[in-house]
Protein backbone atom coordinates (compact mmCIF):
# COMPACT_ATOMS: atom_id res chain seq x y z
CA UNK A 1 0.00 0.00 0.00
CA UNK A 2 1.76 3.04 -0.82
CA UNK A 3 0.61 6.62 0.57
CA UNK A 4 -1.26 9.89 -0.89
CA UNK A 5 2.11 11.03 -0.75
CA UNK A 6 5.77 10.17 0.49
CA UNK A 7 5.96 10.58 4.10
CA UNK A 8 8.03 13.66 6.18
CA UNK A 9 9.13 13.70 9.53
CA UNK A 10 8.38 15.73 12.62
CA UNK A 11 8.87 15.84 15.86
CA UNK A 12 5.29 15.52 18.20
CA UNK A 13 4.74 18.77 20.58
CA UNK A 14 1.40 17.18 21.65
CA UNK A 15 -2.08 15.04 20.71
CA UNK A 16 -4.81 17.13 21.64
CA UNK A 17 -8.76 17.36 21.15
CA UNK A 18 -8.53 13.79 19.61
CA UNK A 19 -8.07 14.57 16.23
CA UNK A 20 -5.49 17.72 16.31
CA UNK A 21 -1.93 17.49 17.04
CA UNK A 22 0.81 20.23 17.12
CA UNK A 23 4.23 18.93 15.91
CA UNK A 24 8.24 20.56 14.95
CA UNK A 25 9.27 20.00 11.50
CA UNK A 26 12.71 21.27 10.69
CA UNK A 27 11.44 24.91 9.69
CA UNK A 28 8.53 25.65 11.80
CA UNK A 29 5.91 24.37 13.92
CA UNK A 30 2.37 23.19 12.72
CA UNK A 31 -0.80 22.12 13.38
CA UNK A 32 -1.96 18.41 11.72
CA UNK A 33 -4.90 16.18 11.56
CA UNK A 34 -4.59 13.12 13.68
CA UNK A 35 -7.08 10.46 12.30
CA UNK A 36 -7.39 8.25 15.06
CA UNK A 37 -10.13 8.59 17.74
CA UNK A 38 -8.89 5.75 19.92
CA UNK A 39 -6.91 6.16 23.34
CA UNK A 40 -3.45 5.69 21.33
CA UNK A 41 -2.03 4.30 24.11
CA UNK A 42 1.78 4.14 24.34
CA UNK A 43 1.60 5.11 20.90
CA UNK A 44 2.40 8.86 20.61
CA UNK A 45 4.28 10.55 22.90
CA UNK A 46 5.68 14.31 23.14
CA UNK A 47 9.25 14.69 21.41
CA UNK A 48 9.01 11.38 19.38
CA UNK A 49 9.48 10.97 16.02
CA UNK A 50 6.20 11.21 13.89
CA UNK A 51 5.80 10.72 9.90
CA UNK A 52 2.91 12.97 8.07
CA UNK A 53 1.40 12.86 5.01
CA UNK A 54 -0.04 15.85 2.52
CA UNK A 55 -2.41 15.83 0.49
CA UNK A 56 -3.58 17.77 -2.36
CA UNK A 57 -6.29 19.44 -1.58
CA UNK A 58 -6.58 23.58 -0.56
CA UNK A 59 -10.09 23.03 1.21
CA UNK A 60 -8.70 21.29 3.64
CA UNK A 61 -7.95 23.41 6.84
CA UNK A 62 -5.07 20.94 8.41
CA UNK A 63 -3.46 19.74 4.75
CA UNK A 64 -1.26 17.74 6.77
CA UNK A 65 -2.20 13.99 8.24
CA UNK A 66 -0.28 12.18 10.57
CA UNK A 67 0.08 8.78 9.34
CA UNK A 68 3.23 6.83 11.55
CA UNK A 69 4.89 7.28 15.36
CA UNK A 70 8.81 6.07 16.22
CA UNK A 71 9.13 5.04 19.54
CA UNK A 72 11.85 5.36 21.44
CA UNK A 73 13.09 1.97 19.95
CA UNK A 74 12.62 2.60 16.56
CA UNK A 75 9.38 0.97 15.95
CA UNK A 76 7.24 2.17 13.55
CA UNK A 77 3.45 2.77 14.57
CA UNK A 78 0.79 3.18 11.96
CA UNK A 79 -1.73 5.34 13.85
CA UNK A 80 -3.71 6.03 11.05
CA UNK A 81 -6.39 3.44 11.74
CA UNK A 82 -7.92 3.80 8.49
CA UNK A 83 -5.17 2.23 6.88
CA UNK A 84 -5.72 -1.05 8.08
CA UNK A 85 -8.64 -1.86 6.07
CA UNK A 86 -6.69 -0.50 3.06
CA UNK A 87 -3.90 -2.93 4.20
CA UNK A 88 -6.63 -5.90 4.53
CA UNK A 89 -7.77 -5.46 0.84
CA UNK A 90 -4.82 -5.60 -0.52
CA UNK A 91 -3.32 -8.51 1.19
CA UNK A 92 -6.65 -10.40 0.46
CA UNK A 93 -6.33 -9.81 -3.38
CA UNK A 94 -2.82 -10.60 -3.20
CA UNK A 95 -3.07 -14.06 -1.32
CA UNK A 96 -1.15 -12.59 1.65
CA UNK A 97 -3.42 -14.16 3.91
CA UNK A 98 -3.17 -18.36 3.35
CA UNK A 99 -6.15 -19.11 6.14
CA UNK A 100 -8.19 -16.65 3.32
CA UNK A 101 -7.22 -17.89 0.21
CA UNK A 102 -9.14 -18.93 -2.76
CA UNK A 103 -12.23 -16.78 -2.63
CA UNK A 104 -12.66 -14.45 -6.02
CA UNK A 105 -14.82 -11.96 -4.81
CA UNK A 106 -14.03 -9.62 -1.93
CA UNK A 107 -16.92 -7.17 -0.57
CA UNK A 108 -16.37 -4.52 1.49
CA UNK A 109 -18.62 -2.76 4.42
CA UNK A 110 -21.06 -5.70 4.53
CA UNK A 111 -24.63 -5.27 6.92
CA UNK A 112 -24.63 -8.12 8.64
CA UNK A 113 -26.58 -9.52 11.34
CA UNK A 114 -29.59 -8.35 14.43
CA UNK A 115 -27.36 -5.87 15.65
CA UNK A 116 -27.16 -4.03 12.35
CA UNK A 117 -23.03 -4.15 12.07
CA UNK A 118 -21.50 -3.61 9.11
CA UNK A 119 -18.79 -6.20 8.85
CA UNK A 120 -15.47 -5.15 7.24
CA UNK A 121 -15.28 -7.68 3.97
CA UNK A 122 -17.48 -10.61 3.01
CA UNK A 123 -15.26 -13.02 1.13
CA UNK A 124 -17.50 -15.53 -1.61
CA UNK A 125 -16.83 -17.35 -4.17
CA UNK A 126 -13.96 -19.86 -2.87
CA UNK A 127 -12.79 -22.12 -5.32
CA UNK A 128 -12.76 -25.14 -3.50
CA UNK A 129 -16.64 -24.27 -2.63
CA UNK A 130 -15.49 -23.67 1.12
CA UNK A 131 -18.57 -21.42 2.96
CA UNK A 132 -18.56 -17.63 2.55
CA UNK A 133 -16.44 -15.86 5.30
CA UNK A 134 -17.12 -12.59 6.65
CA UNK A 135 -14.47 -11.02 8.15
CA UNK A 136 -14.20 -8.18 10.57
CA UNK A 137 -10.21 -5.65 10.42
CA UNK A 138 -9.27 -4.68 14.14
CA UNK A 139 -6.25 -2.75 14.33
CA UNK A 140 -3.39 -3.16 16.78
CA UNK A 141 -0.96 -0.99 18.38
CA UNK A 142 -0.82 -1.56 22.14
CA UNK A 143 2.69 -2.38 22.67
CA UNK A 144 3.64 -3.41 26.63
CA UNK A 145 6.40 -5.38 28.03
CA UNK A 146 8.54 -7.76 26.02
CA UNK A 147 6.80 -7.71 22.58
CA UNK A 148 3.48 -8.02 24.17
CA UNK A 149 0.63 -6.58 21.64
CA UNK A 150 -3.24 -5.93 22.69
CA UNK A 151 -6.90 -5.28 21.68
CA UNK A 152 -8.11 -3.52 22.96
CA UNK A 153 -6.86 -0.59 23.98
CA UNK A 154 -9.59 0.98 25.69
CA UNK A 155 -12.98 -0.82 26.53
CA UNK A 156 -14.70 -1.46 23.11
CA UNK A 157 -18.60 -2.02 23.22
CA UNK A 158 -18.77 -2.07 19.49
CA UNK A 159 -15.70 -4.62 19.25
CA UNK A 160 -17.73 -6.67 21.68
CA UNK A 161 -20.96 -6.16 18.78
CA UNK A 162 -19.24 -7.09 15.89
CA UNK A 163 -17.87 -10.44 18.28
CA UNK A 164 -21.32 -11.47 18.46
CA UNK A 165 -22.18 -11.00 14.97
CA UNK A 166 -19.30 -12.83 14.12
CA UNK A 167 -20.82 -15.44 16.24
CA UNK A 168 -23.76 -15.29 14.58
CA UNK A 169 -22.36 -15.94 10.98
CA UNK A 170 -21.03 -19.28 12.28
CA UNK A 171 -24.18 -20.74 13.40
CA UNK A 172 -25.77 -19.63 10.43
CA UNK A 173 -22.72 -22.23 8.80
CA UNK A 174 -20.28 -19.14 7.25
CA UNK A 175 -16.43 -18.86 8.46
CA UNK A 176 -16.59 -16.04 10.82
CA UNK A 177 -13.31 -14.20 11.33
CA UNK A 178 -11.56 -11.96 13.44
CA UNK A 179 -8.52 -10.48 11.68
CA UNK A 180 -5.82 -8.34 13.76
CA UNK A 181 -3.97 -6.08 11.38
CA UNK A 182 -0.81 -5.59 13.78
CA UNK A 183 0.13 -2.04 12.85
CA UNK A 184 3.41 -1.59 15.33
CA UNK A 185 6.55 -3.77 14.26
CA UNK A 186 7.57 -4.05 17.73
CA UNK A 187 4.74 -6.31 18.58
CA UNK A 188 5.45 -9.78 18.03
CA UNK A 189 2.47 -11.75 19.62
CA UNK A 190 -1.08 -10.43 20.02
CA UNK A 191 -3.67 -11.32 23.42
CA UNK A 192 -7.31 -10.11 24.50
CA UNK A 193 -6.45 -6.98 27.12
CA UNK A 194 -8.44 -8.80 29.59
CA UNK A 195 -7.05 -6.03 31.76
CA UNK A 196 -8.53 -3.39 29.71
CA UNK A 197 -11.92 -4.93 28.45
CA UNK A 198 -12.44 -7.82 30.67
CA UNK A 199 -15.68 -8.59 28.90
CA UNK A 200 -14.30 -8.24 25.28
CA UNK A 201 -11.77 -11.12 26.23
CA UNK A 202 -14.57 -13.22 27.76
CA UNK A 203 -16.49 -12.98 24.95
CA UNK A 204 -13.92 -13.45 22.79
CA UNK A 205 -12.89 -17.06 24.51
CA UNK A 206 -16.01 -17.44 24.26
CA UNK A 207 -16.17 -16.86 20.49
CA UNK A 208 -13.11 -19.10 20.23
CA UNK A 209 -15.34 -21.86 21.29
CA UNK A 210 -18.32 -20.86 18.93
CA UNK A 211 -15.80 -21.60 16.32
CA UNK A 212 -14.75 -18.24 15.32
CA UNK A 213 -11.58 -17.62 13.72
CA UNK A 214 -8.76 -15.26 15.22
CA UNK A 215 -5.62 -14.47 12.80
CA UNK A 216 -2.89 -12.04 13.46
CA UNK A 217 -0.41 -10.14 10.71
CA UNK A 218 1.91 -7.84 11.26
CA UNK A 219 3.50 -5.13 8.58
CA UNK A 220 6.72 -3.95 7.62
CA UNK A 221 7.35 0.03 6.42
CA UNK A 222 9.09 0.75 3.19
CA UNK A 223 11.09 3.74 2.38
CA UNK A 224 13.32 5.68 0.09
CA UNK A 225 15.62 8.26 0.57
CA UNK A 226 12.68 10.53 0.47
CA UNK A 227 11.16 9.52 3.14
CA UNK A 228 8.35 6.89 4.18
CA UNK A 229 6.98 5.19 0.99
CA UNK A 230 4.72 2.75 2.14
CA UNK A 231 3.14 -0.19 4.18
CA UNK A 232 2.46 -3.36 3.64
CA UNK A 233 1.16 -6.83 5.58
CA UNK A 234 3.50 -9.23 5.29
CA UNK A 235 3.90 -12.03 8.09
CA UNK A 236 1.78 -14.30 10.54
CA UNK A 237 2.21 -12.89 14.33
CA UNK A 238 0.93 -15.44 16.82
CA UNK A 239 -2.38 -15.18 18.76
CA UNK A 240 -2.18 -16.00 22.20
CA UNK A 241 -5.28 -17.11 24.25
CA UNK A 242 -5.16 -18.27 28.26
CA UNK A 243 -1.38 -18.81 27.88
CA UNK A 244 -1.37 -21.06 24.92
CA UNK A 245 -0.05 -19.22 21.08
CA UNK A 246 -0.69 -20.55 18.06
CA UNK A 247 1.33 -19.82 14.75
CA UNK A 248 -1.31 -17.21 13.00
CA UNK A 249 -4.57 -17.72 14.28
CA UNK A 250 -6.26 -20.28 17.02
Amino acid sequence: MQFVSVLRKAKLIRRYKRFLADVQTDSSEMTIHCPNTGSMKNCGEPGWDIWYSTANNAKRKYPCTWEVAVNPAGDFILVNTAQANRLVAEALKNNVIEALRGYHKITPEVAFGEERSRLDFLLSGHEKGDPDCVVEVKSVTLLEDDGAGFFPDAVTLRGQKHLRELITAVQQGLRGVLFFCVNHTGIHNVAPAAHIDPAYAQLLQFALAQGVEVYAYGIEVRSDSTGLTGVELTHPIPVVSSGESASGGL
